[in-house]
């Protein structure tokens, strides 16, 4: 008789989402995709949706397709953060989430502050402060949509949003309920305090629920839509920087991870929440993470910038894969201009190339023309922002990290791997590819007893998949680049 256990990860990134069966055999987790899809955004009359009714469809066509390929003990869900679902009293879902980067948050974050000190809102939730976040969302429907607010019921997170269409119960995922900044990152508590001074209702947020535990089965309803058998729907970290976090491949106690996606969350892991003078000023957030830990983090924008500069030159015609991109990049001069990543002018969709040279024009640097000098530009700028958020952290823990853990789809990506390791002058450890799919499948396998802890899991992990060694070089040349990027962005 097979001891083999197999469960079912979703995990939604902001451009798309897969399927992956976990397979463990006792020792190693062997990933098999079942299922991906792109996440497409629509914008109608105005606002940036996101596409709910399809992503379902894609969830149903992947529980379908793992059934028909050898069955599942559970699934679990895990997705971006800040955006949700609003329920209304009939259990339907009165409007599409709003996608985080609509325009509806403009102006919310100085409203905030004249409500509420910005050094005690800090205080309570730990929160790097980003007009996306969920506060400020709720803040603008207050605001311009009260009506709509009024008819909620509850509030669901993505993640959470996912588990009710799978099971009827509504839950609030402790990770995912910390990228709201509503939560009070000590107690871990919705904050009466910020909702309060906010006029933000708290009848419409959910009772907090612990990641490795069950949620529900799936409904009868799917299973007879689908002709499938009954399957545990396991809450796990829902925010899938927790999951990525919680399958970093090392034993040690300090280090570094980076889970680089669309955005790329840099951070380390911590017993406490670090909320101090300092992570204020530097805007460092804390979340929560499996087992009570806090990943001490800043939100910094990432592989969006390459990926909607390709989308970009595909409407102008020309057709360039990422291997293009990166091979133009490489043909380019070196540290001729940086822009700050972060900058709001790089946030919505759109012609990012052209908001490149115009960024580069206003700071009297060199103006990148080519495709290849913008992402040279692109490149260095993501890599000494990350030199940026490296230092920050260690100012704040007061620690040094022998190796920085690169997770995620920019494993892949050789270039921006060894680019890290030159301006940090740090080893980086790139894989694995699929750490959120690791992390959530690791967390199913907790609940279910296969595996006893995040310690085990994470020497199951390593033992699983595959880490590619990037050693610095050039650390002089870095270096200098590094000061002349922190006197451009500040």
């Amino acid at each position: 008789m097979s001891t083999e256990k197999r469960v079912l990860a979703f995990d939604f990134g902001a451009s798309s989402g897969r399927a992956i069966m976990g397979i463990f055999d006792g020792e190693t987790i062997r990933l098999e995709e079942i299922h991906r899809f792109e996440n497409i955004p629509v914008k109608m009359c105005g606002t940036l949706y996101w596409d709910l009714p399809r992503l379902f469809h894609e969830v149903k066509t992947g529980l379908v397709k793992a059934a028909q390929s050898g069955g599942f003990d559970s699934l679990a869900v895990d997705t971006w953060g800040v955006d949700f679902g609003l329920i209304g009293r009939d259990g339907h879902l009165l409007e599409l989430p709003i996608h985080y980067r609509d325009s509806r948050t403009e102006g919310m974050l100085d409203e905030a502050f004249s409500r509420f000190g910005r050094e005690r809102f800090y205080k309570i939730t730990g929160n790097q402060f980003m007009e996306i976040n969920t506060v400020f969302q709720l803040m603008s429907l207050k605001k311009n949509r009260p009506q709509l607010l009024k008819s909620a019921e509850t509030l669901l997170l993505m993640p959470d949003l996912f588990g009710y269409l799978l099971t009827g119960k509504k839950r609030a995922e402790l990770s995912i309920a910390s990228t709201t900044q509503m939560l009070n990152a000590v107690n871990k508590s919705w904050s009466e305090t910020v909702l309060g001074a906010l006029g933000l209702p708290r009848r419409i947020l959910p009772e907090i629920a612990m990641p490795a535990t069950i949620l529900g089965e799936l409904s009868e309803d799917i299973c007879k839509e689908l002709d499938i058998p009954a399957a545990k729907v396991v809450t796990v970290c829902g925010h899938d920087t927790q999951c990525a976090a919680a399958a970093a491949p090392t034993e040690d106690e300090d280090f570094i991870f980076v889970s680089c996606g669309t955005w790329s969350l840099f951070g380390t892991e911590t017993d406490e929440p670090i909320i101090s003078e300092v992570s204020e000023r530097l805007n460092i957030t804390n979340e929560i993470g499996f087992g009570g830990k806090t990943t001490f983090l800043k939100n910094i924008i990432g592989l969006w910038l390459i990926q909607e500069s390709r989308r970009q030159f595909k409407r102008e015609g020309k057709e360039l894969s990422f291997a293009d991109l990166e091979k133009l990049a490489l043909e380019c001069e070196p540290f001729a201009c940086f822009i700050d990543p972060d900058a709001p002018v790089f946030v919505p969709a759109g012609n990012i190339p052209e908001r490149v040279r115009e960024y580069c024009k206003k700071t009297g640097q060199t103006v990148p023309e080519t495709e290849g000098q913008i992402m040279r530009c692109i490149y260095e700028s993501l890599a000494l922002k990350y030199r940026m958020a490296f230092d920050e952290i260690k100012e704040c823990t007061g620690k040094s990290y022998g190796t920085i853990h690169l997770m995620g789809g920019g494993a892949k990506d050789g270039l921006l791997c060894q680019m890290t390791a030159n301006a940090c002058n740090c080893t980086v450890a790139a894989g694995p590819i699929e750490a959120t799919a690791f992390g959530n499948i690791a967390m199913q396998l907790i609940a279910d007893g296969a595996i006893p802890d995040l310690k085990a899991a994470r020497k199951i992990i390593a033992a699983s998949g595959s880490v590619k060694m990037f050693m610095p070089e050039s650390p002089n040349e870095w270096e200098k680049a590094y000061e002349s990027y922190r006197t451009i962005i500040r």
